[in-house]
Order: C-alpha cells, then sequence, then structure tokens
C-alpha cells in the first residue's frame, strides 16, 4: 500500500520479494516511496530489473 504519510527517510529495498513488516503489511509512505524512485534515479542499483520498495 502506498498512502499520504510522513518521510522517515527510511526504507527497505528487495528484488523480487515483496517486502513486508513484522504483520505482514506491505506499506510505504507517498513521500519515502517518492525519495526511493530519485534515489534509485541518481544512483541506479538495479540496472533493468524490478525491485521492490517498502517497511520493514
Amino acid at each position: 500500500m502506498i498512502a499520504p504519510g510522513t518521510r522517515t527517510g527510511q526504507y527497505t529495498l528487495g528484488t523480487d520479494t515483496l517486502v513486508t513488516d513484522s504483520n505482514g503489511q506491505s506499506r510505504i509512505s507517498m513521500e519515502d516511496f517518492a525519495v526511493a524512485m530519485l534515489d534509485e534515479a541518481e544512483t541506479p542499483k538495479h540496472l533493468q530489473q524490478a525491485f521492490t520498495v517498502g517497511y520493514q
């Protein structure tokens, strides 16, 4: 789930496995999702690969 929230600057990247928290929820704020996308654009770590992002 991507929803409005707080920018924490902390998130976890994954590859082809969904990133979930201890309750099995996959979630991230829109603000942290935007930061993750910009970080990937500025410093690519997943060239021609899918990746996931969320809180753990």
